[in-house]
């Protein structure tokens, strides 16, 4: 995967914070089975894996760059439909 690919969400990783405040859960469901565009892949130093970063602001009535989620490739299949 890569920036610009379009890859639809297939599920939610497990752990993810559930506080009131950051509100990263109801985010990651609302946003399950719909499809994004790659905006840029993340590393993290010691992590073998890449992660994928949406813009998703417009799930909740946002413009797209205001939300962001990254996940890690896993989670993720290319978009065949787009």
């Amino acid at each position: 995967m890569k920036a610009g690919d379009s890859v639809r969400l297939i599920r939610i990783p497990e752990g993810l914070d559930d506080s009131p405040e950051l509100k990263t859960r109801p985010l990651f469901e609302k946003c399950l089975g719909k499809s994004f565009v790659i905006d840029h892949i993340e590393t993290c130093a010691g992590v073998p894996h890449k992660f994928a970063a949406l813009d998703v602001g417009h799930i909740v009535g946002q413009e797209s760059y205001m939300q962001t989620i990254v996940v890690e490739e896993e989670y993720l299949e290319i978009d065949k439909t787009s």
